[in-house]
């Protein structure tokens, strides 16, 4: 495996930019004489399959043996302790067999629980990877890992790196948002741009109001008019041209010009990429009156408009992780289910039938799976019993982006603990996505503190096994 030192590095924004000769002062006169937006000159390694990323996380981490990895052979070992369990002394009563019936559907026979009874009908567009696995048990780092490839908050987010690859296909809308109705575990940092330029951090939206300005705060100047707020920002953006003459690694000031710029720009187009109530009332009902559901509805509109990458989170105002399921499991999922089920049928239906799923990529997971066996508390009831963080395997699905749909790749073992048979690291994940757009994960590099970084860091490989 070739080492960061070795690989090519693309050019910095502020050295394509520069390259053309008009610094970050040209972003504003690009946008008022209408020309071409500078931010959104792919830089593709080769054909893409996919132009964006909808990315529908489930915080807390759904459990692989109750949706897509059916395990009868937990039924014949029910109440048998792990060897690795009961040498921790863990709360358990062994084994915890799934109540939820699996059936097949689709032509392709894609299986999968009685809780998505929706998505069953989009079988033949997902790819089902029941052999995901990561190194991190614990939701801090599994988080993290997840959406940087790193367990440490050091690193760039997975849309970051995408935005910074690609730039933007509107330059009206941010290239990358994250959709929440509260703030995850660990929080911004799962967005956060790391060490790449300021402008590749997502815009984060609270989605707990849906109401445009709401959604987007001072989306309007209370005082100026368009007219005056363009001399108003020219001026601004004049001082700042000197100012930054003289700072030249001045990345904060860059960063600060680039979001007034597009502050201004997201006025003409964000009220209406932003208004889930321009869709019909039909539509509405279709992904259903969850905060979740909503936030699928307002991916679409955005992913529509031109956003790169969107991140919808699986957050509750009052649970920062509801899927993190450690007591009364079966319950939670049946109603946790109930929402994603209804929310991501409707937009896989939704894309579909606006010819935009075969060029968006939609992701559907957590940060790891939940153990096998039962979780129970200190009264051991175990009609309430819950399932542990799981790490060594686990689900997750893909669809659309040039995925081979109707596919179920790699397995566990008969009681789901480890992934066995064409495991997928989430470095393998990522490595895969970025090919999807077009983007070779090594070649994806940015120089910071004297290396070559990279989404992937030394290790991750193309799951060619599950392209179209």
């Amino acid at each position: 495996m070739k080492t960061p030192s070795k690989m090519p590095q693309l050019f910095t924004r502020r050295e394509a930019i520069s390259c053309l000769g008009g610094g970050f002062g040209a972003l504003g006169l690009a946008g008022a004489l209408g020309q071409a937006n500078l931010l959104a000159s792919p830089l593709t390694h080769f054909a893409p399959r996919a132009k964006r990323v909808i990315f529908l996380f489930m915080n807390g981490a759904p459990s692989h043996v109750d949706t897509f990895d059916p395990k009868p052979a937990l039924a014949k070992h029910e109440g048998r302790v792990p060897e690795e369990q009961a040498a921790r002394k863990k709360k358990t009563s062994g084994f915890m067999p799934s109540p939820f019936a699996f059936s097949a559907h689709g032509q392709s026979g894609v299986v999968m629980s009685e809780l998505f009874p929706n998505l069953a009908r989009h079988a033949d567009d997902l790819c089902v990877i029941r052999s995901m696995h990561t190194d991190q048990p614990n939701h801090e780092p599994g988080l993290l890992i997840m959406h940087s490839g790193n367990p440490q908050p050091i690193r760039p987010s997975l849309g970051s790196w995408v935005s910074y690859g690609l730039g933007s296909e509107n330059q009206n809308l941010p290239s990358y948002v994250a959709l929440s109705a509260g703030r995850p575990v660990v929080g911004p940092q799962l967005w956060s741009n790391g060490f790449l330029p300021g402008e590749h951090q997502a815009t984060a939206v609270d989605t707990n109001n849906m109401a445009v300005d709401k959604l987007i705060a001072n989306l309007r100047h209370p005082h100026l008019n368009r007219a005056s707020q363009r001399k108003q920002l020219d001026l601004v953006g004049a001082l700042n041209k000197i100012h930054l003459a003289q700072r030249e690694h001045e990345a904060k000031l860059d960063s600060q010009i680039r979001a007034m710029e597009l502050a201004y720009s997201m006025q003409a187009e964000a009220s209406e990429a932003f208004d889930i109530g321009r869709e019909t009332e039909a539509t509405r009902e279709r992904y259903g009156p969850s905060k979740f559901g909503q936030s699928c509805l307002l991916a679409r509109r955005l992913s529509e408009a031109g956003v790169r990458f969107v991140q919808a989170y699986y957050v509750e105002k009052n649970s920062k992780q509801p899927w993190d399921t450690h007591d009364n499991n079966n319950n939670k999922h049946r109603s946790l289910c109930a929402n994603s089920d209804k929310a991501t049928s409707a937009l896989l239906g939704d894309l579909k039938d606006r010819g935009l799923l075969d060029e968006t990529l939609v992701v559907w997971g957590g940060e790891f799976g939940r153990t096998p066996y039962s979780q129970i508390s200190k009264n051991k009831d175990k009609a309430k019993a819950g399932r542990d963080h799981h790490h060594t395997g686990f689900s997750m699905f893909l669809a659309g982006g040039g995925i081979k749909g109707g596919l179920t790749y790699g397995a566990t073992d008969e009681l789901g603990m480890h992934a066995v048979e064409n495991r997928v690291h989430v470095h393998d994940l990522h490595a895969t996505l970025l090919h999807q757009l077009g983007l070779d994960h090594t070649k994806l590099t940015y120089r910071y503190s004297g290396r070559d970084f990279r989404l992937t860091d030394v290790a991750g490989e193309v799951v060619n096994g599950i392209l179209a």
